[in-house]
């Protein structure tokens, strides 16, 4: 099940609210990444707390473990890891790409080496489409191969991007046909591919389109291509995809990028740099970033930001919570396990309050100023 009801537009920007068989999502929406189960370093009633209102799943890893008898067993990822608001699955295509010379692919799918106890395992459209059932997610994506930026030394040339895309799309087939013989409840979103082409992309577009699909992914960005080159493709895409359908772009990343890409018509992100990023002491906030691991920290009585509300800077209004720099300074420098926690919450309570924040001025009919006002202050610095 997906309805998808676009509430108001601002340029390409757009308002839109999301019904999925686990919840409705107001969008534009960021999506914590939880790879295995679990979004790192923070437990999922801070989640809650923060507004998270969808996270995503990651099909290979989980198939690697804990396995699908344990999913089944459960009922699928949300009783796995009793998180009952909506869940994406990724197809496990992106994985199989990280894997380069590991493994090998075909017309029927990719042969690899299980990176966990070495078994020789093949992943296929079908066999995707099966796992994502079983994980019971309420946005599962088609098996695509991730066309890379760089080929064994040299920029992907259009003959190859030409390639993988027309591979990808061919899979999708096979995916919608699996979907439906599984009897899958939930929505399939196919994946824009193409490379750093455009007209590669809108061959890929089209061919999605005619599908009439529930809703449309953008992948291959964010793959080790220049900033220009992924801005480039983020505008010329989202926008040419049906407007009554929603439309995710995979992978990306700064707030900056978040701000661009609901500009540019994007209405669902993900990306692990807010998680990550908090587990190595890279800090954002509304004036810029920050890493609190420098010395200058060291004796600061201020939060991370004064502006944020999360509960690493403000705390609970209970008396719990609302840390100094210096003390996350010392956490850190003592390799202490709090320090990325309460990174994590606040870097994600961030993010999740700039999309908050985006919904709020597309719905008052703001949104140029918001964006004018939101590159200013982060250009102010900290």
């Amino acid at each position: 099940m997906l309805q998808f009801d676009l509430l108001a537009t601002d340029g390409h920007a757009r308002r839109g609210r999301l019904t999925l068989n686990h919840g409705v999502v107001q969008t534009p929406i960021f999506m914590p990444v939880g790879t295995y189960g679990t979004v790192k370093g923070v437990l999922p009633r801070s989640l809650h707390d923060m507004g998270a209102q969808i996270i995503l799943g990651n099909t290979f890893h989980l198939w690697m473990r804990p396995g699908l008898d344990v999913m089944r067993h459960f009922g699928g990822l949300h009783g796995f890891e009793n998180w009952h608001k909506p869940i994406l699955t990724d197809s496990g295509g992106f994985q199989v790409w990280s894997l380069g010379e590991m493994r090998k692919i075909s017309e029927e799918g990719v042969k690899f080496a299980s990176p966990v106890n070495g078994d020789k395992l093949f992943l296929t459209p079908e066999v995707s489409m099966q796992i994502q059932t079983v994980l019971n997610s309420d946005i599962v994506m088609q098996f695509d191969e991730c066309t890379p930026y760089e080929t064994k030394g040299h920029l992907t040339t259009e003959a190859e991007a030409r390639f993988s895309m027309e591979l990808s799309r061919r899979w999708m087939k096979r995916c919608i046909a699996e979907f439906q013989r599984l009897e899958n409840p939930n929505a399939l979103f196919g994946i824009v591919q193409g490379g750093m082409f455009e007209h590669l992309r809108q061959e890929s577009l089209d061919a999605l389109v005619e599908l009439d699909l529930p809703g449309y992914a953008i992948g291959g960005v964010s793959v080790g291509e220049p900033k220009e080159e992924m801005l480039r493709i983020m505008a010329h895409t989202p926008h040419r995809l049906p407007a009554h359908k929603p439309r995710y772009l995979m992978g990306v990343g700064t707030p900056e990028d978040l701000v661009e890409g609901v500009a540019c018509g994007v209405d669902m992100f993900d990306c692990v740099m807010p998680t990550r990023n908090a587990r190595n002491g890279h800090l954002f906030t509304r004036f810029g970033d920050l890493k609190i691991r420098n010395a200058r920290h060291k004796s600061d009585e201020r939060p991370i930001d004064e502006s944020c509300t999360c509960y690493t800077c403000a705390g609970d209004g209970q008396g719990g919570g609302g840390f100094s720099r210096a003390y996350l300074h010392h956490l850190e420098r003592c390799g202490e396990m709090l320090a990325p926690m309460l990174a994590t919450i606040h870097n994600l309570h961030y993010y999740l309050n700039l999309m908050q924040e985006v919904r709020d001025a597309l719905d008052a009919g703001q949104f140029a100023a918001f964006r004018q006002r939101f590159a200013a202050d982060r250009a102010r610095g900290v």
